[in-house]
């Protein structure tokens, strides 16, 4: 071979190696780029039912945001709801409501309201407005009502005087039966439908001796109930007419679902599951469908055991839309359909209890395709989320903050 052969052979295997050691670049960037947010090992060794399930690609938001604490003298706060000034209606968990003006300062408090069993889980819990509010004044809450035989979830209606100060013509047009001596697990969010009727999840109250209602049709427990303004079942429900069965069941197999929200873009019903070890769940809740529990989960006993006989998967039972092991305890779910961070827009946000941070999921033809984590470094319980009227998101935790979310 003359030298200026080899010379030539010598810079093509060189370009050659470049090129390959450039390849070999681009695809760790692209796998680093590909990464969880979740780097801790789950809790059990259960492989997904489908690619992206769990574990998704991480996000990050471009937008820079502003976070600022509004209030941090609330009570126990457990539900927020946006009035149409622009300031909260908020719930305590030891039993009373405030009012908030929408830079946080306080209003009102509102007492006099049932009388709430606070210990454990329960307490005063959910509250909503009702659809016409800035006609009607009517607010829907959700509380842990005392019974002679336990406890149980009730639905409670009522009109917000004039002057703020109280809720008359207080009425209880649910019970989540039957009652349970346990204080734990209620569920107890509430949703308005497009037709003015109320969506209400309900625990399956935790026991090993109970857990299993969320299986039976005639029991409230371990539900998505679907209800009209006076309590009763919304006509042709998934199982009116079905002997031995309640008509206000919409959905069951749940344990603790804690987050509830329609998808204002599709109009479809979203459900967060609190599971037990690992498990915690996001759902598409559909009429008519079981989703599983106690029976298939991602996740196991506290003591690490196998949950009944150990699987997720089984037919005629959904899976969930996506799933965290180790646990993050989704404690709510809101959805962000405002202008003020526009890559937030269709975003499903989660705000993680144990995990003390809020999850952004992102969403693409109901599957979820990225996963952010927010607020990590707070050390915060993320009770209950809502979009504001300015279009930031305004979340409420266990240590009594209100904070705003928003664009810089």
């Amino acid at each position: 071979m003359n030298p200026f052969n080899r010379q030539t052979l010598n810079l093509v295997l060189a370009g050659f190696l470049l090129n390959f050691a450039s390849i070999g670049c681009i695809s760790a960037q692209t796998d680093n780029n590909n990464s969880s947010v979740e780097t801790k090992e789950p809790s059990a060794d259960y492989k997904p039912a489908f690619i992206g399930q769990t574990r998704i690609k991480a996000v990050k938001t471009q937008t820079p945001i502003d976070v600022s604490v509004l209030n941090s003298k609330l009570e126990n706060p457990w539900g927020i709801s946006i009035l149409p000034n622009g300031g909260f209606l908020i719930s305590q968990k030891a039993g009373t409501m405030v009012i908030l003006a929408a830079d946080g300062k306080l209003s009102k408090k509102i007492t006099g309201l049932p009388e709430v069993d606070p210990s454990g889980q329960g307490g005063l819990l959910d509250v909503t407005l009702d659809p016409d509010f800035a006609k009607n004044r009517m607010i829907y809450w959700a509380f842990s009502e005392p019974q002679s035989k336990g406890v149980l979830l009730a639905i409670a209606k009522g009109k917000l005087s004039a002057n703020e100060s109280k809720i008359e013509n207080q009425t209880i047009i649910y019970r989540a039966s039957p009652a349970y001596n346990g204080k734990l697990q209620y569920g107890s969010r509430i949703v308005f439908d497009k037709n003015g009727n109320l969506f209400v999840s309900t625990g399956e109250r935790s026991g090993s001796d109970i857990r299993i209602q969320a299986q039976y049709l005639n029991s409230s427990l371990g539900k998505i109930i679907h209800i009209t303004p006076e309590g009763k079942a919304v006509a042709n429900g998934p199982f009116a007419g079905k002997a031995d069965a309640k008509p206000e069941i919409y959905a069951y197999g749940l344990r603790n679902p804690d987050g509830l929200a329609i998808n204002p873009q599709t109009g479809a019903l979203w459900e967060a599951e609190f599971g037990p070890k690992g498990g915690d769940e996001v759902n598409i809740i559909k009429p008519g469908k079981n989703y599983g529990w106690p029976i298939i989960t991602y996740g196991t006993e506290y003591s690490g055991k196998k949950v009944g006989d150990g699987i997720q998967q089984k037919d005629g039972m959904e899976q969930p839309v996506y799933y965290w092991n180790p646990s993050i305890s989704p404690g709510c779910i809101a959805f962000y359909n405002g202008n003020n961070i526009s890559e937030w827009k269709g975003n499903l946000f989660v705000g993680a209890l144990g995990g003390s941070h809020i999850i952004r999921l992102i969403i693409d033809k109901d599957k979820i395709v990225g996963e952010e984590r927010l607020l990590e470094n707070k050390g915060e319980r993320f009770r209950d989320m809502a979009e504001g009227k300015d279009g930031a998101l305004y979340a409420v935790t266990d240590n009594g903050n209100l904070y705003r979310i928003a664009k810089k």
